[in-house]
């Protein structure tokens, strides 16, 4: 633990930090002047990025784990000339619903299914996560059995009535979930996606008879996912009933306290935002809402700036996000939380439990790990002088100069590395290494998982990384890029001017996104192809409404219709444009996707899927002409390794300076780290671009 005046001065620096930190003005002229904000709250640190006046501010604070709306209105109070009751919107990326699913925190909710498929979430697919794993970790649905009923009804894969739905079962079941007290329930019946009719009678008698207090607390599948598969159907509307009410009462909190005038939008999972109200229907759209929110937000810098290919390093303080984007982001329609089935447009991000504030520790196998348990922003890692006690990956880097003591968050911080050289010892001894020689092994290990993640969404889907950029941010993504990138020969690596509050950037260009979908199930011949022509029209009209509810003009609205096909006989399916010319198209899309095309064999129409873009007004980062100049340090210092470590102030680089390695480039919202052997330059747009050699 800290004591005395040390700790007196930490204490200080914290308290700054949460009440007068710096706020930096960036690069950056925005249209429309009135003051919006984008908000994303993370597991050790909060950032937000203001625009008002045609200058972007940013603003970072330590996150309230215990509530997560306090510390986002408290920076907003911070922020914003005049305060918060000035601000006209505000977009939020929240991981309320994430960290729901992953901690088991989520609602009571019960579940309602056609007579006969009471087990469909245990029984699932019958897939072997690990395939010679003899005892594999399933885990279990977030419905309990003892809270899945059946009624007796029946419809056929055409929507044609089989068995009515029998109400007095149903007022039987309805008795028990009332006396089991649950805040949600689900509704998924058997092939519903074709005809609703018995999901809106259950609806209607839960309503009736005051089983629930909103309507909103109940979830039919025929309104959430529209689409055949009941295993992944039901998985999904149980994920939904499971957060709905948790972020429910989230976003009430938070548009309670915001000022009347102020919008609230949230981060969709697949980088678009939808306005407050539709989360009370579509809550579980924000599962992967703050990564999301970094990724479009790389990608709009790099576009910006000649990259359009691109893969991300997100590394914050609990998880680093990472994912690849070849000339647009590319969400795919099936992914999963925690290993449970999700059916719903997603951001290809894989994640990994890697962070400044990983704890590194020795197994039973006396191998050294690197998380994915986090230390948090309570209390920390060790330097942070909280009271955290054992060593994470933040500590190793600060043994290794990488984060300075005295230039921590803009200098606004103090680091005790004292205390963190003596929880490394401890470590040390446990490893059989010097002090030095385990925090380089915490770093490495850490690259190492970060590797894995890179090659996961690139080499492993066909992509090679050495045509892509690594756009790296977060408060700890520019401290590790260089080595991640050497590791898989990439040969550049982009550090956006803010890229501590990259995140909150994305919430601000983020554009407005609805979806909607229909399975169809129907041969792809000229006929059925002109039938969807029609059955797209309700499906556009859907989305256009919703568009206008989200206060956006006609002129900025944009559609994409697209229509997911298989062959016959194929368990998955391929997502393409809607045209007229589709089985040429699906034709070409398997063979460029699977080396093969079977041009001979029939072909199905699986879902029909409409989505629709308000375009938002985005931020115009201005480009600054450059010439060629050698920047010169403010200061150097001795490298735990051995050699000269030269240092920068972000904010003294201008466009056209460069820079050897080994270097590190202080600023408000994280540390860049240069590696020797790297060189730095920065561009018009006041990117830090890093290259080898």
């Amino acid at each position: 633990m800290v004591r005395g005046d040390s700790a007196q001065r930490r204490g200080a620096a914290f308290r700054y930090l949460r009440v007068n930190v710096m706020i930096a003005a960036m690069t950056y002229a925005y249209e429309n002047r009135k003051p919006q904000a984008g908000v994303d709250i993370g597991g050790t640190f909060t950032d937000l990025v203001l625009s008002d006046r045609g200058r972007l501010r940013i603003h970072k604070l330590l996150s309230s784990p215990q509530n997560p709306a306090q510390s986002m209105l408290e920076g907003l109070e911070i922020i914003t000339p005049g305060g918060a009751s000035a601000l006209t919107q505000v977009a939020h990326g929240s991981t309320v619903a994430t960290n729901a699913i992953l901690e088991r925190k989520g609602a009571r909710s019960a579940l309602i299914t056609t007579a006969g498929f009471r087990d469909v979430l245990f029984i699932g697919r019958q897939e072997r996560p690990v395939l010679y794993d003899l005892h594999p970790k399933i885990p279990a649905p977030l419905i309990p059995r003892e809270r899945c009923y059946e009624v007796p009804e029946r419809l056929d894969f055409r929507g044609a009535l089989l068995q009515a739905l029998d109400m007095d079962a149903l007022d039987s079941v309805l008795d028990q979930i009332k006396h089991d007290g649950v805040d949600s329930i689900a509704v998924c019946l058997l092939f519903s996606y074709v005809n609703d009719r018995h999901e809106q009678r259950i609806k209607r008698r839960i309503l009736e008879r005051g089983i629930v207090k909103d309507y909103w607390q109940i979830v039919l599948s025929s309104q959430v996912l529209p689409e055949f598969r009941e295993y992944e159907r039901a998985s999904t509307i149980a994920l939904e009933a499971y957060v709905r009410p948790v972020m429910s009462g989230y976003i009430s909190q938070l548009e309670a306290e915001l000022p009347r005038r102020s919008s609230l939008r949230i981060m969709k999972s697949d980088g678009g935002v939808m306005r407050a109200r539709r989360v009370r229907q579509q809550a579980i759209h924000t599962a992967l809402s703050g990564p999301a929110a970094g990724v479009m937000g790389a990608f709009y810098v790099a576009k910006t700036a000649g990259f359009d290919k691109i893969i991300t390093l997100d590394m914050g303080g609990t998880s680093t996000d990472v994912a690849l984007i070849d000339g647009v982001p590319q969400p795919r329609s099936e992914s999963s939380i925690d290993d449970l089935p999700l059916r719903l447009r997603m951001l290809d991000i894989e994640t990994i439990g890697a962070g400044g504030g990983s704890i590194a520790r020795v197994d039973a196998g006396g191998a050294l790990r690197v998380g994915p348990e986090s230390a948090g922003a309570s209390p920390g890692p060790v330097v942070y002088g909280r009271g955290g006690e054992q060593v994470t990956l933040s500590d190793a880097n600060a043994i290794l100069g990488r984060l300075d003591a005295d230039h921590f968050l803009g200098g606004k911080m103090a680091l005790d590395l004292g205390a963190g050289i003596e929880a490394m010892k401890a470590l040390a001894r446990q490893v059989g290494f010097n002090t030095i020689a385990t925090a380089k092994g915490v770093v490495d290990i850490a690259n190492v998982n970060i590797d894995r993640a890179i090659r996961r969404v690139s080499i492993a889907r066909g992509h090679d990384p050495r045509d892509f950029t690594l756009v790296a941010f977060g408060g700890a993504g520019p401290l590790h890029a260089c080595e991640a990138a050497e590791r898989l020969d990439i040969p550049r690596v982009l550090i956006p001017h803010t890229p501590g509050v990259l995140c909150a950037l994305g919430l601000l260009i983020a554009d407005v996104a609805v979806d909607f979908s229909q399975s169809v199930m129907t041969l792809a011949t000229p006929e059925n192809v002109a039938d969807l022509e029609d059955r797209q029209e309700s499906l556009l009209k859907q989305a256009q409404a919703e568009l206008r509810q989200e206060d956006m003009r006609e002129e900025d609205m944009r559609f994409a219709v697209s229509v997911d096909m298989r062959y016959q006989g194929q368990a998955y399916e391929l997502n393409l444009p809607f045209s007229t010319a589709l089985l040429q198209d699906f034709h070409d899309l398997h063979e460029a996707t699977y080396g093969h095309a079977l041009r001979s064999r029939e072909v199905e129409i699986v879902n029909l899927r409409v989505q629709g873009t308000g375009i938002v007004k985005k931020p115009e980062i201005r480009f600054r002409e450059s010439r060629a100049n050698v920047a010169l340090p403010f200061a150097e210092k001795e490298s735990p390794l051995g050699g000269t470590i030269k240092l920068f102030r972000r904010e003294a680089l201008d466009a056209g300076d460069a820079f050897p390695g080994e270097a590190l480039v202080f600023q408000m919202d994280s540390t860049t780290y240069v590696p020797p052997g790297w060189g730095a330059s920065v561009d018009g747009y006041l990117n830090i671009l890093l290259r080898r050699g």
